[in-house]
C-alpha cells in the first residue's frame, strides 16, 4: 500500500542505506539506560547481553559496509581498465582502417597501370617490326603477370583486414553488452537487497 511504501521510504531516508544502524543505535542506548537503571543482577545481566548482541550486529553491519565499499572500488578499477582496453581497440581499429584505405588506393593505382599497359600492348601489336614487338609483348606480359600477383596479394591482405576488423567490432560490441548486463544485474541485486531489508524491518 501507499502508506507502507511511505513508511519504508522514510525509514530508508533516516537509516541511510537501510541496514538498520539507526535502529540498533537507539536500541543500544535504551539497553544501556535500562542496564544503568536495572534493579536486580539478573535484569542487569539480561540488559548487558542485549547490549553485546546489539554491538555485534553493529560491527557486522560495519564490516559488511566496508566489504561492499572495497568491492565497489575494485569494480570501478575493473571498469576503468575495460574502458581503456576499448579505447585502445578503437584506436587500433582506426589505424587498420587507415592502412586498408592506403592499400585500396594502391590497388586502384595498380589497376590503372594495368589498363594503361593493356592499351600500350594494343598499340605495340600494330608495330611493323614483328621481332621487336614480340620482345616488348613478352616483357609487358611478365610485368603484367607481376602486377597481377601484386594485385592478388593486396586483395588478400584487404580481405584479411576486413575480417580482422569485423572480429574486432564484434568483440567491442560484446564487451559493451557485457558491461550493460553487469550494470543491470548489479542494479537488480541492489534493488532486491533493499526490498528484502525493508520487508525485514516491517
Amino acid at each position: 500500500s501507499f502508506f507502507s511504501d511511505e513508511v519504508i521510504r522514510k525509514r530508508l531516508l533516516i537509516d541511510g542505506d537501510g541496514a538498520g544502524d539507526d535502529r540498533r543505535i537507539n536500541l543500544l542506548v535504551k539497553s544501556f539506560i535500562k542496564w544503568c537503571n536495572s534493579g536486580s543482577q539478573e535484569e542487569g545481566y539480561s540488559q548487558y547481553q542485549r547490549m553485546l548482541s546489539t554491538l555485534s550486529q553493529c560491527e557486522f553491519s560495519m564490516g559488511k559496509t566496508l566489504l561492499v565499499y572495497d568491492m565497489n572500488l575494485r569494480e570501478m578499477e575493473n571498469y576503468e581498465k575495460i574502458y581503456k582496453d576499448i579505447e585502445n581497440s578503437i584506436a587500433a581499429a582506426h589505424e587498420k582502417i587507415s592502412e586498408c584505405k592506403k592499400q585500396i588506393l594502391q590497388a586502384k593505382r595498380i589497376r590503372k597501370n594495368r589498363q594503361e599497359y593493356d592499351a600500350l600492348a594494343k598499340v605495340i601489336q600494330h608495330h611493323p617490326d614483328r621481332h621487336e614487338t614480340l620482345k616488348q609483348l613478352e616483357a609487358l606480359g611478365k610485368e603484367l603477370q607481376n602486377l597481377s600477383h601484386i594485385k592478388e596479394n593486396v586483395e588478400d591482405k584487404l580481405e584479411l583486414r576486413r575480417k580482422q576488423f569485423h572480429v574486432l567490432l564484434s568483440t567491442i560490441h560484446e564487451l559493451q553488452q557485457t558491461l550493460e548486463n553487469d550494470e543491470k544485474l548489479s542494479e537488480a541485486e541492489e534493488s532486491q537487497e533493499t526490498q528484502m531489508e525493508a520487508e525485514a524491518k516491517q
